[in-house]
């Protein structure tokens, strides 16, 4: 990102980075040369984009390089000099951030290579992932690139190429998002670019007011949510943590960013609220910053993207697609999914499975047969006049696949298997053999709900570090149990409601329920084995369901 752009307000996770990695004839940028580069591009936190070529150094390459690398003279006889392809790497890099593992290495044989041919340096930010892992990862021996994907369970492909070293480089670079949100209060680039800059202390704690130090000796090693005030009582800052001891202790620790030491400087006591889960601290972190509106929250804290299979069942012949969220619109969705790649393997298994319609709206309302119905992949309905009840069977049959059910899908496809192979379709019978090897691998297990958002009726135990929490879904509603900003006995009277009244149920769902489910979902996503789903239409009432739970209280 160039230095001329306001990088200051951008959300870290929201930016644009670049990793870039070079194979070099040495170790010197001064001396030596680039024989390959690799760049990786991350959007929004996703690996989008990639780039790589050799370059011819203009010299021979040294033989331990060679076997090192594997890169021969041979393979950068006829690739371009760095001059020469230097305008394609400068319009991949664009305004991203630069990232590579040991940046002074890269960074310095980027300089020199531009200086060297007299072309601009790019003036854009940069970030080195090793002083990162060196404050993020002390407990490691070796912050080498090799050490850290073994440590984080990366698969490194081509070690020692440009785009192989970059990827894992890449990869490294996004394990550390969410401790350096969570752990660390990065909030933006110029967060992260100062957060890896802070030395690394001999002295491990700051002067702190006394005041602060007190509040800080009464700190838990438990989940919840904090709250810095100034000498008026007035709430300047609002955080969540996994531990509140640990992440407040990084406050006033001489390595805390400059944020961090802001809000200590400004604050005059410090508070904080026990939760049982890091759940439900995420959730009241949330709805307190809301309330309160502190002057130092300045932007709102963003959360994981999951992702849905949407029946759209607004339409006489409802299609399903890959959403990447969910609305209360009157359509029924499934998920959440940790990421669009499960989400659109499981559509391929429905569309391969069931003779849904796969066209948009636009395309169906042209009322032409096409080859999916000629296949007979799909019922046609743009066309037949007389499948709407074979078309509300077969949503009957998604329906029950993606509530956990697979036999039927896998039977069909069986079916369709031998039929094809009789009529000798082995590529198409192949196709069949390939879904149902997806589907007994059981990849919709990768979602937590076995009905629709908008219809679940589920409690969900969390096993927490000291008590357990339960949470109430009713139809897209949250409820805590014991949350200290509801009103007291909201989670039991609800309960017995459901159980009361299943029936009747009318619930309106706000924004602020929008937002709970959001916040929760993207969190149970992640941390399923720590959660139990009891559906309540399998209970009778609520005692029968509390002798059902699974996890027992610590304390």
């Amino acid at each position: 990102m160039r230095k001329e752009t306001k990088i200051e307000e951008v959300p870290f996770e929201e930016a644009e980075y670049c990793v870039f990695d070079f194979e070099t004839t040495g170790m010197s940028g001064k001396h030596d040369k680039v024989i390959e580069i690799g760049m990786v591009k991350i959007r929004a936190g996703k690996i989008a984009d990639t780039f790589s070529s050799r370059i011819n150094p203009g010299r021979p390459i040294p033989y331990f390089i060679t076997k090192l690398t594997g890169i021969t003279n041979a393979d950068v006889e006829n690739a371009p000099f760095f001059d020469e392809i230097y305008y394609k790497i400068k319009e991949f890099i664009g305004d991203s951030v630069l990232i590579a593992h040991n940046l002074s290495f890269d960074y310095s044989f980027l300089k020199h290579e531009c200086a060297n041919a007299d072309i601009e340096f790019p003036p854009n930010e940069s970030v080195c992932t090793l002083r990162l892992a060196r404050k993020l990862y002390p407990e490691l021996k070796s912050k080498s690139l090799g050490n850290l994907t073994r440590s984080l369970k990366i698969r490194h492909r081509d070690v020692h190429t440009g785009l192989g070293d970059s990827m894992a480089t890449a990869k490294i670079l996004l394990k550390m998002f969410p401790i350096l949100r969570d752990e660390h209060n990065v909030d933006t680039v110029t967060d992260l670019v100062s957060f890896q800059n802070y030395p690394t202390a001999t002295k491990p704690y700051r002067i702190i007011k006394k005041k602060l130090l007190d509040d800080f000796s009464r700190i838990p090693d438990e989940p919840g949510i904090y709250y810095y005030k100034n000498s008026k009582g007035e709430i300047l800052y609002i955080g969540k943590a996994k531990s509140l001891k640990d992440r407040l202790n990084n406050y006033f620790s001489n390595n805390a960013i400059r944020k961090e030491k802001d809000i200590v400087r400004r604050a005059s006591s410090l508070e904080f609220q026990k939760t049982n889960s890091e759940l439900t601290a995420l959730i009241a972190e949330a709805e307190m910053i809301k309330i309160h509106n502190p002057k130092l929250n300045k932007m709102l804290k963003k959360y994981p993207r999951s992702y849905f299979l949407k029946l759209i069942t607004t339409h006489d012949f409802p299609a399903v697609e890959v959403s990447p969220g969910f609305d209360f619109d009157g359509n029924d969705y499934y998920g959440p999914y940790p990421n669009r790649e499960t989400a659109g393997t499981l559509k391929e298994v429905v569309d391969k499975a069931f003779r849904l319609r796969e066209c948009k709206d636009k395309e169906f309302k042209k009322s032409r047969r096409c080859y999916l119905a000629d296949i007979e992949r799909c019922l046609a309905p743009c066309v037949e006049k007389d499948v709407s009840d074979l078309y509300e069977d077969e949503i009957k049959n998604v329906y029950e696949f993606l509530s956990g059910h697979n036999q039927s899908a896998v039977d069909r496809l069986l079916n369709r298997m031998k039929e094809l192979s009789a009529r000798q379709k082995y590529e198409e019978a192949a196709q069949s053999r390939d879904v149902v090897q997806s589907i007994l691998s059981q990849i919709n297990k990768a979602s937590i709900l076995a009905e629709p958002i908008n219809k679940a009726n589920v409690l969900i135990e969390i096993s927490g570090p000291v008590n357990n929490d339960y949470l109430l879904m009713l139809e897209g509603k949250i409820i805590l149990r014991n949350y200290f900003i509801d009103s007291k006995n909201k989670f039991v009277n609800a309960l017995n409601d459901y159980f009361e009244n299943a029936s009747q149920m009318n619930l309106k769902i706000s924004e602020k329920d929008i937002e709970k489910l959001r916040i929760g979902l993207s969190w149970l996503v992640k941390n399923k084995n720590r959660i139990k789903v009891h559906y309540l239409k399998n209970y009778s009432s609520a005692e029968e369901l509390a002798s059902s739970f699974i996890f027992l209280n610590k304390n």
